[in-house]
């Protein structure tokens, strides 16, 4: 069975990216199949995990790379010999240019730690999304998958899914929680959702 090629952008841990890999060995991803993972950042723990699961890494570092219009040429040239058909951003904190997203319209999903349109945008990565939340008092929180434009947390939305903020609550202990609770829920099941229909606007039959 053909599978969209997937490529997973990374900057840190990869736990987004190990939640990918699991629902894929789980046979939970059948559309797709990660066949390249790139970090922007050196040492990322993330290539270590591509590499236990024997799926190709590569660093593509950003500050080495001149400007940012190298980076992402390099970006490009990599997905391009790849042979990508589906980019997702886990946990990858550079941001891409109207230039690289017009590229792949609707091919580039990225996850975010919050309800969108809340504490989304420019400045809200990582901790900095879940200690806004907090200092807002909201009740709810959760996370979102989208589709990635020239805007940053600006393209339309995949899927999203709510987390309560218990009393009590720390940054550190959110985060975790929305990571369990939504992040690594919705992830795996909108990479699927959108490799599927890559395949079927190439009317490529899927068999299972």
């Amino acid at each position: 069975m053909q599978k969209a090629r997937i490529a997973v952008l990374v900057s840190g841990g990869g736990t987004n990216l190990q939640a990918i890999l699991d629902a894929e060995s789980r046979g939970e991803i059948s559309s797709g199949q990660v066949t390249l993972v790139i970090s922007d950042r050196p040492g990322a723990f993330a290539l270590e995990r591509a590499r236990k699961a024997g799926v190709p890494g590569m660093e593509i570092n950003r500050k080495a790379s001149g400007s940012h219009e190298a980076f992402e040429k390099k970006l490009m040239d990599a997905l391009e010999e790849n042979r990508t058909d589906i980019i997702v951003l886990a946990g990858f904190l550079s941001i891409l240019s109207e230039n690289f997203t017009g590229r792949y319209p609707r091919r580039i999903l990225n996850v975010h730690p919050s309800l969108i349109p809340s504490f989304c945008g420019a400045g809200f990565y990582g901790l900095k999304v879940h200690e806004a939340a907090l200092a807002r008092g909201v009740k709810v929180t959760g996370a979102t998958v989208h589709y990635v434009n020239e805007i940053p947390d600006g393209g339309e939305i995949i899927a999203q899914k709510a987390v309560g903020i218990q009393p009590g609550d720390t940054p550190e202990v959110l985060q975790r929680r929305v990571m369990e609770q939504a992040e690594w829920i919705i992830l795996p099941q909108a990479v699927e959702e959108v490799s599927a229909e890559w395949l079927k606007q190439r009317g490529i039959k899927e068999e299972h």
